[in-house]
């Protein structure tokens, strides 16, 4: 075990070590010397995850402490480890997919003057999400929570000569805050009253914390904290209303997006939730909290998508979406569905990011699909693997993504618990919406006339290069000059592509029978007698053909099949029709356009009444109490005592003799009448 243990440590420390010498040496080792030592690190994080899967694998798994950090109040502060099936499903996506971007980002941030900086924070990151999913204590979680959410803000706002990006990354990190408070809240009532932060140790108080109220307010105690950590997966999940972080997010590199913002950081949120299984089971509220809140996201962000003309931001609202599908499962206690797409989604999700940076690329680094059009010729491999991480996305037969999805909404289907019925709309309706935007910005991109190298009203532009910050002119020019052609990308860009591929059509048949209906997640994902979850599913499942040839009669597909078909009719054949339903539904198109104005609400009611709040603080509290008050006053009333003191301060001797005299005749007056 004492080997294991070092192996467990290698996991985490080797991209630590990249990061550290990417980020401290980079000038002296060079930009080669950065690469080099980043993707070592986080290839050997991914071949020891591999080896410790075949050990968990074997029935072996592992649960310690590897380090005390202090003891205070009868609660251990410790750095541990809990090494089983969940955890070891998470090493091996979060290791892979960052292994992936880590190729991806030579080709792609090949010219950028950050090229050492940047490595050395996507390797940091790498580092924090393993801490993070490792974690066998809620210490060491909300650590690794905290080092992502800071890390993404790093990263966010890599190009910090863009006003819009440091406002993408301030909104981030404070919307994050939000949910980060709920977090620790949580955290705070099991350390209250279950009087430990270990995992075991919580979850063994259990049934003891259902039957508990809180202090003063009578709350069931164990409502009250998977309510609390359920807003903390809110922020870190992008749900709604804490989703308004996300898709500004895309004014990062786009390799970021892929992984922080589609396979990693983002699942956090699920991966928490699925491991607090055996808390979540014993409230139906907070589990009716959870599967309302996941269905809402899931449907409108949806539509988001529709009306988007920027390649990252498609992809970035049908993150969203696909997080409210595994928020869903989690409500409907399917936390073994919910994992299973997380990893399905992480692969196909990448893909699609990588994919939408490829054809950045091709096109000069215009993101706008309006300028795009006809590039299947052009980026043939980019092209074939988009399509298949877009047919995964919708969950196609025999993809990964449909034994995922198809599972969810099977679970949903046979679920009793409350909000079941308006989540099932939200996720079949969903089904149909996500179906029709991937088509649309597959058919745009890739299909139809072209419409690149000409003069645009309509641009937007990737960040990238020496001088991006000045305006685009014809010595510095972004998207393709008139006659230019794309291009396709180089081939540490497009081998990522096909690695990520790969799991993204296959994952899915492979693996649904131990994660689903086997034992993998034995002992470590609970659902009560009281919860249906996927038994109804598993009574019925003959196997991963057998399923995707039922799923090719039922509505999901034929729903998908519809937005399929309906993207390639409005998009290839009459373009005009969703300019007249735009025209015609104009206050509607402007409702999603404004992405109903979340963002405004919150400018007005948050920032400015922040505001309002800080400059009466300001007024009354520093002006008025501390200068007027303290610093003045105090100034003043020594300046009245020294004008009072003046006037005995004379310098003729009767009168000081005469108030020595009053002097001693008060303080004798004094001593009698206290004797």
């Amino acid at each position: 075990m004492s080997d294991m243990k070092a192996l467990y440590l290698l996991v985490p420390l080797a991209p630590l070590a990249g990061a550290i010498l990417a980020g401290l040496f980079g000038k002296q080792i060079g930009r080669a010397g950065a690469h080099v030592v980043t993707i070592l690190g986080v290839a050997i994080a991914f071949v020891a995850s591999l080896f410790i899967y075949q050990d968990v694998a074997a029935g072996n798994t592992f649960n310690g402490t590897v380090y005390t950090w202090m003891q205070a109040g009868g609660i251990d502060f410790e750095v541990g480890f809990l090494i089983d099936s969940l955890t070891v499903m998470m090493m091996l996506v979060v290791t892979f997919v960052s292994l992936m971007v880590h190729i991806y980002t030579i080709g792609y941030m090949s010219e950028d003057p950050g090229y050492q900086r940047f490595f050395s924070y996507i390797s940091l990151f790498t580092f924090s999400m393993l801490m993070l999913v490792m974690s066998n204590n809620f210490l060491q979680l909300f650590f690794g929570w905290e080092a992502v959410g800071l890390v993404s803000y790093l990263l966010i706002g890599f190009w910090y000569e863009r006003p819009t990006a440091i406002y993408a990354n301030m909104k981030a990190f404070l919307v994050n805050r939000v949910g980060d408070f709920g977090f620790l809240l949580g955290i705070g009532l099991v350390a209250a009253y279950a009087g430990s932060l270990d995992y075991a140790e919580v979850f063994a108080k259990a049934k003891e914390l259902s039957v508990t109220e809180m202090a003063v307010t009578g709350w069931p105690l164990l409502t009250a904290i998977c309510i609390c950590l359920f807003i903390g997966a809110m922020g870190k999940s992008a749900q709604v209303p804490l989703h308004v972080w996300l898709p500004d997010s895309m004014e990062g590199p786009t390799p970021i997006s892929a992984l922080i913002h589609a396979a990693t950081m983002v699942t956090a949120g699920i991966f928490m939730v699925a491991r607090m299984s055996p808390l979540f089971e014993l409230s139906d509220t907070a589990l009716s909290f959870v599967l309302v809140i996941g269905a809402t996201t899931a449907l409108f962000m949806g539509f988001l998508g529709i009306v988007q003309n920027d390649i990252k931001r498609v992809v970035a609202y049908s993150t969203l979406s696909q997080l409210g599908y595994m928020t869903v499962a989690l409500g409907v206690s399917a936390y073994s569905a919910a994992v299973f797409h997380l990893m399905t989604h992480a692969f196909f999700k990448a893909l699609l990011f990588l994919g939408a940076g490829s054809v950045i690329i091709g096109m000069h680094h215009d993101q706008d699909m309006r300028n795009m059009g006809g590039l299947r010729k052009y980026m043939p491999i980019t092209w074939i693997t988009s399509l298949l991480g877009s047919l995964a996305l919708i969950g196609f037969p025999f993809f990964s993504g449909f034994y995922s999805k198809d599972s969810i909404i099977e679970a949903v289907h046979s679920s009793t618990i409350a909000g079941s019925g308006y989540a099932m709309f939200c996720v079949l309706l969903g089904v149909f919406i996500t179906a029709f935007y991937s088509f649309r910005m597959y058919f745009l991109v890739f299909h139809g006339d072209e419409r690149f190298g000409k003069a645009h009203d309509h641009a937007h532009h990737d960040h990238h290069g020496d001088h991006d910050d000045e305006e685009p002119s014809a010595d510095h020019h972004h998207g393709l000059a008139p006659g230019q052609k794309p291009h396709e990308s180089p081939w540490v860009v497009t081998l990522p592509l096909v690695l990520l591929a790969v799991p993204s059509v296959l994952i899915g048949f492979f693996t649904i029978d131990p994660m689903l209906f086997g034992e993998w997640f034995k002992g470590v994902i609970l659902v009560g007698d009281n919860h249906v979850g996927l038994r109804e599913l598993a009574a019925n499942y003959h196997g991963p053909v057998g399923m995707a040839i039922h799923g090719l009669q039922t509505a999901p597909f034929w729903l998908a099949m519809g937005g399929v078909a309906l993207a390639w009719f409005f998009y290839m054949k009459r373009p005009d029709i969703p300019a007249a339903i735009q025209r015609t539904f104009k206050p509607i198109h402007t409702l999603l356009e404004n992405k109903y104005y979340f963002d405004r609400f919150n400018e007005i009611f948050f920032a400015a009444g922040a505001r309002l709040l800080g400059r009466g603080l300001w007024k009354a509290g520093d002006q008025a109490l501390i200068d007027g008050v303290a610093v003045n006053g105090s100034a003043r009333l020594v300046g009245w005592m020294a004008q009072m003191s003046r006037l005995f301060q004379t310098g003729h001797l009767y009168q000081y003799a005469f108030m020595m005299i009053i002097g001693v005749f008060v303080l004798l007056t004094y001593w009698f009448n206290r004797g």
